[in-house]
């Protein structure tokens, strides 16, 4: 089944998309550092370097699946939350996409952020633009008034549109094997022509405490086993310690025998000390590059370009390849299962 993905980064969601078993037709992403990991890691990928706004979807109508983590930054307290009213917001290409591609499903992550209440509005009337992609909205009245028309219009959507059924779902990485209690969001869609069983958010395969059925989560320890100590060997790639780690109250790192908590995009993890970490001790210190995509579970061959604030940065805004892997691996089955039985919407 062949992909396409929206705000690509430096490929946490398209290496999951990649081991679920989807073969990526096009990749867009805006900043330099990223396409050039993106180019270093996988040359034969189609990649598009630019801004999304500018791109023509309808050469890949007929792609299997949409993804994409669109910019988190309006919906996210370190981004000061402003949501709808930012122009950062990048929802609206996404079902442009969905709109003119018409793929049988779509996954889209972003930060835990959406769902607080003040967003509540606009988190339904991005729900119902997925749902009704083919709705036109008005460019000269606010959100607000194309939320009330295309509240009217679901309800008064007949067979014949294009529709998909959107499930809302919140996840903990850690949950899932990803050393990090990092929360998130999806959107998962599934065009209405599709007639396979219900489809659920998978379940989790880690717990805080481990039981019968659930293995504990994994720690940073876990992550970082088999690495050298950075500020004796810097022999292994990416690699290398970053001095000026300093602990506070309120910037303490991350304990060394826990989940790590979520790796920050800004270089320096302010103000929790997210990208540190803190060992038995009560040492602190930064990750290294490696370490953090370790972290975000990045295979070991997998390069990040550019200096250690821009890898870093590329890292804070990826998608746990594990955890989108995972995901996917779903999308994957239903789609499977569901082509069995439905003959799909040309």
């Amino acid at each position: 089944m062949r992909c396409v993905e929206l705000f690509a980064g430096g490929g946490g969601m398209a290496l999951g998309l990649e081991a679920a078993g989807f073969k990526t037709e096009l990749l867009i992403e805006w900043d330099h550092n990223a396409c050039e990991t993106l180019r270093r890691n996988r040359p034969l990928w189609n990649l598009i370097e630019g801004d999304v706004r500018k791109v023509d979807f309808t050469p890949y109508r007929g792609v299997d699946l949409v993804a994409g983590g669109p910019p988190c930054q309006p919906f996210s307290v370190g981004g000061l939350a402003r949501g709808y009213d930012d122009t950062r917001d990048m929802f609206p290409e996404a079902v442009r996409a969905v709109r003119e591609i018409r793929p049988l499903a779509f996954i889209f992550e972003n930060v835990r952020g959406l769902a607080r209440p003040a967003f509540r509005n606009y988190v339904e009337y991005i729900r119902l633009q997925m749902t009704h992609p083919d709705f036109p909205i008005s460019n000269n009245v606010s959100w607000d008034k194309n939320h009330a028309r295309l509240q009217k219009y679901h309800l008064e959507s007949g067979a014949d549109r294009l529709t998909y059924k959107v499930f809302q779902c919140y996840a903990n990485a850690a949950d899932y094997g990803v050393p990090q209690k990092r929360h998130r969001i999806f959107f998962v869609g599934f065009r209405s022509d599709l007639e396979g069983p219900g489809w659920h958010f998978p379940l989790p395969t880690h717990a805080k405490n481990s039981g019968v059925f659930l293995e504990s989560w994994k720690t940073v320890a876990d992550a970082l086993k088999g690495l050298p100590d950075p500020r004796k060997s810097n022999n292994f790639q990416g690699h290398c310690f970053q001095p000026g780690a300093k602990s506070y109250p309120g910037h303490t790192g991350s304990p060394i025998d826990e989940p790590s908590k979520a790796l920050k995009a800004g270089d320096h993890g302010v103000p929790g000390g997210e990208n540190m970490l803190r060992d038995l001790n009560g040492n602190v210190r930064y990750y290294t590059i490696r370490e953090a995509a370790r972290i975000q579970t990045f295979p070991d061959d997998w390069i990040l370009e550019g200096a250690w604030t821009e890898a870093m940065r590329q890292i804070g805004n990826a998608v746990p390849v594990e955890l989108a892997r995972v995901v996917a691996a779903s999308v994957h089955k239903y789609l499977q299962i569901s082509l069995q039985e439905t003959t799909p919407l040309a």
